[in-house]
């Protein structure tokens, strides 16, 4: 009974509009956490502009003392969105003694509460990266059904049975498994499992003390060791990664094939990866990986002679891969990685050369508005999970490369690049920092809050918190090298108040105070299910907010928890959400100055 009254008084506080104004006010905030040095806001939405000279306050949650108080700046309105709605800016950045607390907001004296938040030190990575790794534990393909079935998949077109086991699921609704889909599309292309892998060894890498301390050093260099198994397993005798192991959706494991994907799931033999369909992200994390001199199923040295293997066959044959015979840029920062990789790892000079060609290739897809061109005409770059990728490349890139001349270069584009993401996000009334981005739509280049429906998929579009997280990471690690800064994140303050801006979005600081980190905050998705036991996973990070279903340019604002079925768009877990999350989580763990 006293945990009820207690319960009861928290709901009363924390989440009950007091007042006339019940119901027309909304304040959404990070429901996870705020890092305690942070960039710290709390966005409030009414039906109206609030009055000028309005405060907020933030009380803490035990005593409820008022602890902070700040003046609201001028409400905005994103019309492109709604007519209707307005948002106001609390920012308390400046607040930064750890705790939990309710931001407060009193209107024609009426009293709107969010609900509790915490502001510690550390706050993303201790949170986030522990629960990045239980939700992959959970999605790797280890069941009975699995393991059975993948021991002999069957090549799609012949009678070749191979051995895949191993690998995580793609997704709460898709026990499939993939390097990369969406190949058909040519543009479109998302890493998959080789981009998870490499992610878990960058953060190993990166973050080395603080997963020690956190007592999961084992389990999360396991946990990259068993992508790189699989990767490995997934190498042809011929040289090619085998790029898609399908389930049809069907619930009989023994109609799982290899194959490559077509739209609306057709399937064909054109199963050999391109660099830009997984293999060039699968040799770098190979490459990477062998550098820790740790076995696993495979050993180091058998991770780096895959990587290689590979790299000598794709070389030759990418573009008989490539579903359209050509280059493009995401076989640029694909290949770069891979090179960049190797050339560390061995430091021959074929992986030397290729890394600095690609690295040209990057300098010279820049368009004089900023953003990157992905052919070889003009089509905007644009991309709804690996968008941050090309900086990210790069950045890896300079971790070895000395010559001053390529050097300079290289860190010119990331500059173009990083002004580039500041200028199109604050072009237009934005109070929730959303990053922006240019697309082509109906043949007219404009730029947009959210990718375009109409698009090469014919079909495909869904929520795009890959995309908020891969640039999270870009930022700060490209902002590290074109603008530093005597900060925690290395970084100018604009670029950090822009990364904090993306994961606050997916963390429950958005139109519809969703938090898309399942199991955290005060607001999921609806649970999941899936095949042979495995669904939505804690620490999952689902699709996210689109632009306006039936809208083809990508214009106005959309997330829906029930549609038909179709309810993906925005409610299902996909790994490459979570691997870059983990990534923008290990890019904002906070330094010693």
């Amino acid at each position: 009974m006293k945990k009820w009254l207690v319960f009861f008084a928290t709901y009363l506080f924390c989440f009950h509009n007091f007042g006339a104004n019940a119901g027309t006010i909304e304040i959404f905030i990070n429901q996870v956490a705020y890092e305690q040095n942070g960039y710290k806001t709390g966005i409030i939405k009414t039906g109206s502009p609030v009055k000028s000279r309005t405060h907020f306050e933030l009380l803490e949650k035990s005593s409820r003392k008022l602890v902070f108080s700040g003046l609201l700046p001028a409400s905005e309105q994103v019309k492109d969105w709604s007519v209707n709605d307005w948002y106001t800016v609390a920012d308390f950045s400046a607040f930064k003694t750890p705790g939990t607390y309710c931001l407060v907001v009193r209107l024609d004296g009426n009293v709107d509460s969010s609900c509790h938040f915490s502001i510690q030190r550390n706050a993303l990575p201790a949170i986030g990266i522990p629960a990045i790794l239980q939700f992959f534990q959970g999605q790797r393909a280890n069941s009975p059904e699995e393991l059975g079935a993948d021991r002999h998949v069957l090549l799609y077109g012949s009678d070749k049975r191979v051995d895949l086991r191993g690998g995580w699921c793609d997704a709460s609704g898709d026990v499939s498994k993939y390097f990369s889909h969406l190949a058909y599309t040519n543009f479109m292309l998302p890493q998959q499992i080789p981009m998870v892998t490499w992610s878990f060894i960058n953060t190993a890498e990166q973050l080395p003390d603080f997963i020690q301390k956190a007592g999961i050093e084992d389990a999360f260099k396991d946990e990259a060791l068993y992508g790189a198994d699989y990767l490995l397993q997934s190498l042809a005798e011929e040289g090619y990664f085998y790029m898609t192991l399908f389930s049809y959706f069907k619930k009989d494991p023994e109609e799982r094939r290899v194959v490559g994907l077509l739209a609306d799931s057709k399937t064909t033999s054109d199963y050999q990866c391109a660099w830009r369909e997984g293999a060039g992200m699968a040799i770098a994390a190979l490459a990477r990986i062998s550098r820790w001199n740790k076995n696993r199923d495979y050993t180091s040295a058998q991770y780096l002679a895959g990587a290689e293997r590979a790299f000598a066959h794709v070389a030759v044959n990418n573009l008989k891969y490539a579903d359209d015979g050509k280059d493009n840029i995401i076989d640029d920062y694909c290949a770069l990685m891979a090179s960049s990789e190797l050339w560390m790892a061995t430091g021959k000079p074929i992986y030397q050369a290729e890394a600095r060609q690609r690295a040209a290739n990057l300098n010279k897809r820049l368009s004089p508005t900023g953003y990157f061109i992905a052919d070889d005409k003009n089509r905007p770059f644009w991309h709804a999970a690996d968008a941050g990728l090309p900086v990210v490349a790069l950045v890896r890139y300079l971790d070895i490369e000395n010559d001053a001349n390529l050097r300079n270069r290289a860190l010119a584009t990331i500059k173009r690049a990083v002004d580039y993401n500041l200028k199109v996000t604050e072009a237009t009334v934005n109070p929730f920092g959303y990053a922006r981005q240019h697309f082509s739509s109906g043949g007219v280049v404009r730029s947009g809050f959210f990718i375009p429906h109409d698009n090469e998929s014919g079909w495909w579009w869904q929520g795009e918190d890959a995309r908020l997280a891969s640039l999270t990471a870009a930022m700060i690690a490209g902002g590290r090298l074109v603008y530093p800064a005597n900060n925690e994140w290395g970084a100018q303050a604009e670029i950090v108040k822009y990364a904090f801006n993306q994961v606050s979005w997916i963390l429950g600081k958005n139109p519809y105070g969703m938090c898309m980190m399942y199991g955290y905050g005060h607001k999921n998705v609806p649970y999941m299910a899936s095949m042979y036991g495995h669904g939505s996973g804690k620490g999952g990070i689902s699709n996210g907010i689109t632009g306006k279903d039936g809208n083809a340019d990508g214009t106005g604002i959309d997330f829906k928890v029930a549609d038909n079925g179709n309810e993906w768009r925005w409610s299902e877990q996909w790994i490459p959400h979570t691997g870059w999350f983990l990534q923008a989580v290990t890019a904002l763990a906070p330094r010693e100055k």
